[in-house]
């Protein structure tokens, strides 16, 4: 569905970028952001509060 030009054409007026991948690839991307995400937060010492 990503793939259909009309669907890409909505999705990249907002600026985003489709991509069609399998789980696996997603539980990496969200894995590796997760830990660029932690260090961002420890060097800059966000904190909840």
């Amino acid at each position: 569905m990503l793939r259909q030009p009309d669907v890409e054409e909505k999705i990249s007026f907002v600026g985003t970028e489709t991509v069609g991948n399998s789980p696996e690839e997603f539980t990496a991307f969200i894995r590796s952001e997760r830990v660029k995400c932690a260090r961002i937060v420890k060097v800059a010492r966000i904190r909840i509060e």
